[in-house]
C-alpha cells in the first residue's frame, strides 16, 4: 500500500499566498458571499441556444405530480401508457393510479428482499452482498423491466380507481417502517440459521408479510380487485364500463405487450462492451418476474433507436442523471449552463465513462421524451414531461440540450421494431451479471 503523505503547514501557507495573489479570486469570493454559486456561473446565452420549441413535438396530456416520494419511475411509465389509451378512446385528461403500482411494487419488493437475504444467509453479515442489501433493502425506485413484471401480474387501472393518498405521496416514514420490519426479519432469519433453525423461517417470512401487508394496505389503501371505467371522448361523449378487472383493462384498453420494450442503456465503461446483454445481481422485484437486462448500445445508436420511435408518433421512457446541469424553474437541462471552471479556475471535466467509473454520476430519475428539435436530421435538444407538477418549467414540461443528452442520458426503454439486426441478436445472449452495487442498478434505489 502507497504510504499516505500529510498536508503540511508549509503547503497550507503556499496555498493561502497564492490565493491572496489572485484578483479574481478576490472577486469572486465578494460575490459568492452574497450570490448563489448557480447564478455567478451561469450562462445567460445557453438559455437563448435552446428555445422552447421542437420540430416533432408529440402532443400529450398534463403533467403529473409524484410530489415527496421516488415513483418517478412509475409515474413517467404510465404516463407513456396513458398516452396509448388516449388516443385509442379519444380521451383528452386522465391519469392511470400510480398508488395501485406502487402498492404492488412494495409488497413484491418486501417478498424480494427477504429472498435476497435467504440467498445470502451462510455468508457473513458484512460480505459486500449482505451490506448492499441491508444498507438499501426497499426504496421507491425502479426500471422498466420491474415495471412489466408488476403490470403483467398485477394490471393497471384509472387514478379514479385507486387515488392517491398522504403516504403515497410522501413515502418517507412508511419507507423507514418498512425497512426497519424487514431488517427485523433478516436477524431473526439469520439467528435461525446460525441456531440451526432453518425450518422456522418460512413461518418468520409469513409473519413478516403479513405484517407488511397491513403497513402498506393502511398507508396506500386496498387495491380494487374490480372497478368502473368512465370517461369523456374527445366528443364530450360518456362512456362507462363496469366490473372491470385490472389484468382486464391493461388487457383491452392499454392492449400493449410491455415485453415489446427493450432497456437500451447508454455505459461507455470498459467493463460494458456494446452490443452485449446485462443484469444487475439482486436487482428486480417480483419473483419469477421480468429478469432486468439492459442492453448496452453506442451512444449514436441508442440516439437512432429514440429518433425512430419519437418519428413514428411515440413517447419514450428514459432514466438519467437529472442532479447534473440543470434549472428547475425554467426547465432547462444543459451542460454548458453552468460555467464552474471559469468560474472557480478549477479543472472539473469528465468523460461520461470516467463519471460511471468515479461514481459521479448514475441514474436518479425517470422522465419521458415527447419532442425534439431536428437540424439536418439532427437533434439540437429534446423536449421532456417530467412527473414534479406543472408549477416547474414549461408547464411541468422541460429543455434537455442535446450534449446534456449524451452526458447524463443512461437508459431508454425502446420497442423492439426499432432495434438493428445487430442489437436484436445481442437479445438472445446470456446477459452478463454486473455487481448489485453498479450504477446501472442504481434507478431502483
Amino acid at each position: 500500500m502507497t504510504k499516505m503523505e500529510p498536508i503540511t503547514t508549509a503547503e497550507i501557507e503556499a496555498l493561502r499566498e497564492a490565493y491572496v495573489k489572485d484578483e479574481k479570486a478576490r472577486v469572486v469570493r465578494n460575490a459568492l458571499t452574497k450570490n448563489d454559486l448557480n447564478m455567478i456561473s451561469r450562462v445567460f446565452e445557453a438559455e437563448a441556444a435552446n428555445p422552447f420549441i421542437f420540430s416533432i413535438d408529440i402532443k400529450t396530456m398534463s403533467a403529473t405530480n409524484q410530489m415527496a416520494s421516488g415513483r418517478c419511475w412509475i409515474f413517467s411509465a404510465l404516463n407513456v401508457m396513458r398516452e396509448t389509451i388516449g388516443k385509442k378512446y379519444g380521451i383528452k385528461e386522465f391519469e392511470l393510479s400510480q398508488n395501485f403500482v406502487a402498492f404492488y411494487d412494495k409488497l413484491e419488493k418486501a417478498n424480494w428482499f427477504m429472498e435476497c437475504v435467504l440467498q445470502e444467509i451462510d455468508n457473513p453479515v458484512g460480505s459486500p452482498e449482505n451490506r448492499f442489501l441491508l444498507d438499501w433493502a426497499v426504496g421507491d425506485g425502479g426500471q422498466w423491466n420491474m415495471l412489466a413484471s408488476l403490470i403483467k401480474k398485477y394490471g393497471i387501472c384509472p387514478k379514479t380507481a385507486m387515488p392517491e393518498t398522504y403516504q403515497s405521496s410522501h413515502t418517507r416514514t412508511m419507507n423507514g417502517i418498512l425497512n426497519q420490519r424487514l431488517r427485523r426479519f433478516a436477524s431473526d432469519a439469520r439467528k435461525a440459521a446460525a441456531e440451526g433453525r432453518k425450518g422456522d423461517i418460512a413461518g418468520l417470512k409469513k409473519e413478516a408479510l403479513k405484517e407488511i401487508y397491513g403497513l402498506i394496505a393502511s398507508c396506500f389503501g386496498l387495491p380494487p380487485k374490480s372497478f368502473t371505467f368512465e370517461y369523456y371522448d374527445k366528443d364530450e361523449k360518456h362512456h362507462a364500463e363496469y366490473n372491470v378487472t385490472p389484468l382486464e383493462f391493461y388487457e383491452k384498453y392499454l392492449g400493449t405487450d410491455v415485453d415489446d420494450y427493450v432497456s437500451v442503456i447508454n455505459g461507455p465503461t470498459a467493463d460494458k462492451p456494446y452490443h452485449k446483454l446485462y443484469t444487475v445481481k439482486y436487482l428486480g422485484n417480483v419473483v419469477a418476474g421480468n429478469r432486468v437486462e439492459l442492453l448496452n448500445l453506442p451512444i449514436e445508436e441508442f440516439k437512432e433507436a429514440t429518433l425512430k420511435q419519437l418519428k413514428d408518433g411515440e413517447v419514450v421512457w428514459f432514466g438519467c442523471d437529472c442532479g447534473k446541469d440543470g434549472d428547475r424553474e425554467s426547465g432547462l437541462w444543459d451542460d454548458g449552463l453552468f460555467d464552474y471552471e471559469g468560474t472557480l479556475d478549477m479543472h472539473l471535466n469528465l468523460t461520461k465513462a470516467e463519471q460511471l467509473d468515479m461514481r459521479h454520476s448514475a441514474m436518479n430519475h425517470a422522465m419521458v421524451i415527447t419532442g425534439v428539435n431536428l437540424v439536418d436530421d439532427k437533434p439540437t435538444r429534446w423536449k421532456i414531461e417530467n412527473s414534479w407538477s406543472d408549477k416547474n418549467g414549461q408547464k411541468g414540461y422541460y429543455s434537455a440540450s442535446d450534449s446534456w443528452f449524451d452526458k447524463y442520458m443512461y437508459v431508454v426503454a425502446i420497442n423492439k421494431k426499432y432495434l438493428s439486426e445487430k442489437a436484436l441478436a445481442a437479445l438472445q445472449e446470456e446477459p452478463t451479471v454486473l455487481e448489485p452495487w453498479d450504477p446501472f442498478g442504481t434507478l431502483a434505489d
